[in-house]
C-alpha cells in the first residue's frame, strides 16, 4: 500500500485511507477503527504526501521523515506520542537533526510519531515514492521525421488576442472625457 490514498482531516482524530469517491466529496475509511464517514468540502483534508516537515534549509516531505524513522526503527512501532515534550524533541532531533524549532512544535512531532506508528500498525511499511509508475504511465510524446508547417503555428498565435486591462481602459476614459470639457469652455 501506498500514502497516496492516506489523509488527515482536520478535527478528527489519526487517519484515513480515501476509498471512493461521490458527488460531493469521498468515502474515507478510519485507520484507527476502520469505520467509514463522507468527507465533504466543507472538511479540512491534507493528504500525507502533500505534508513536510520544517527544516533550517528546506522543508522535508512526510514521506522522508517517516523513511527515516523506519530505516531506525527497522520498519517497527516507534515510541509513543504520549511521552513527555523533551523526548519527542530529542526524538525528531534523531530523525531530522536539522528541523526548525521555530516551526515546528511537539504537537507536530507527536501527530507524526502517531502517524507513523498507526501506519506500520495498518502494515504501511513502503514509504517510497511511486515516481517510476508516473513516468510509465505518461505518454511519450510522438516522434516523426515530418517537419512541422510553421504557419499552423503563426496561426494559432496570431488567433489570440489579448484584451487591454480594465484600469487601461478606464483611464482612457477619463481623459477622454477631461479633453471633451476642456474643449467646451
Amino acid at each position: 500500500m501506498s500514502l497516496e490514498k492516506i489523509l488527515s482531516i482536520s478535527g478528527k482524530p489519526g487517519l484515513y485511507k480515501m476509498t471512493k469517491q461521490t458527488r460531493s466529496g469521498f468515502l474515507a475509511a478510519s485507520l484507527i477503527d476502520q469505520k467509514k464517514i463522507s468527507v465533504s468540502a466543507r472538511h479540512n483534508v491534507s493528504l500525507l504526501t502533500e505534508i513536510a516537515i520544517y527544516t533550517l534549509t528546506q522543508e522535508v516531505p512526510l514521506r522522508e521523515v517517516f523513511q527515516k524513522i523506519a530505516a531506525k526503527e527497522g520498519s517497527k512501532q516507534t515510541i509513543s506520542h504520549k511521552v513527555p515534550k523533551i523526548e519527542l524533541e530529542e526524538f525528531c532531533f534523531g530523525i531530522v537533526p536539522d528541523y526548525d524549532e521555530q516551526r515546528v512544535y511537539p504537537s507536530d512531532i507527536k501527530k507524526v510519531v502517531q502517524w507513523y506508528n498507526l501506519l506500520i500498525k495498518n502494515g504501511f511499511t513502503d514509504f517510497s515514492e511511486p515516481d517510476q509508475e508516473k513516468d510509465k504511465q505518461e505518454p511519450q510524446a510522438p516522434t516523426s521525421d515530418k517537419k512541422q508547417n510553421p504557419s499552423s503555428t503563426k496561426k494559432t498565435v496570431s488567433k489570440q488576442v489579448q484584451k487591454p486591462p480594465a484600469k487601461a481602459t478606464k483611464k482612457v476614459v477619463t481623459q477622454h472625457k477631461k479633453t471633451t470639457t476642456a474643449k467646451k469652455k
